[in-house]
């Protein structure tokens, strides 16, 4: 007897396996079911919605992003002629950063034209910083001085004409501009409306140019 019903227990036991893998079956049978059924055509509809304000939406931070760069953080500008020449060569393209903390001798800085040249230009001017505020700057044969001593400009391509010009007293908040090119640069020797650009119009610091080939510029040392 006792045999007979240990078998029975272990044909009980077999039938509740069989049962149970059964349902575990019909269950896994059930996802994949499931998971093979075709998207209607609204949950199409939404899924390519949700995709498409995905993109719109990464597009309008590209755009703001962009536009408050542009607006606030960085000044592109074209330098038409060779005014700059070898530092920054004619139509080569240049990044300035308009957030200056100080600016200093030797900087290349970015300007409107319009209040200095006087020929009606309503464009953007590329020089370098040579006199800053209280300054005295003076041209003898050639030579650029600095409150009486003469600045070393390595950067110049050729040396300037022998000519005597000056002295220039800088204003406070203002500054003396001129061309690396001396030779044929329209600076502040030339201008006719002002002499000295006004910290306010001064827009960015140039930082490099990007084409048609990239550069970093490092500060001169006088």
């Amino acid at each position: 007897m006792e045999d007979k019903f240990d078998f029975d227990e272990d044909m009980k036991e077999e039938l509740r396996e069989e049962e149970l893998e059964e349902d575990e079956s019909s269950e896994d049978d059930g996802e994949e079911k499931k998971e093979e059924k075709p998207m209607t055509s609204l949950e199409k509809a939404r899924a390519n919605l949700k995709e498409a304000l995905s993109w719109l939406l990464t597009l309008v931070i590209v755009i703001v992003f962009t536009y408050l760069l542009s607006r606030f953080v960085i000044l592109k500008a074209e330098v038409p002629t060779s005014s700059m020449k070898n530092t920054i060569n004619e139509n080569d393209q240049v990044i300035g950063l308009r957030i200056i903390p100080k600016i200093e001798r030797g900087d290349i800085v970015i300007f409107p034209a319009l209040e200095y040249v006087g020929d009606g230009e309503d464009v953007l001017y590329v020089k370098r910083v040579i006199g800053l505020p209280g300054d005295v700057v003076e041209i003898r044969g050639g030579a650029v001085f600095v409150n009486d001593v003469e600045i070393k400009e390595d950067y110049l391509p050729e040396e300037m004409r022998k000519e005597d010009l000056g002295p220039y007293y800088v204003p406070e908040d203002c500054y003396f501009l001129l061309g690396d090119n001396r030779n044929i640069s329209k600076d502040a020797r030339v201008w006719t409306l002002n002499k000295f650009v006004k910290k306010k119009d001064i827009k960015a610091k140039v930082i490099f140019k990007y084409y048609p080939e990239f550069e970093f510029f490092k500060d001169p040392v006088y």
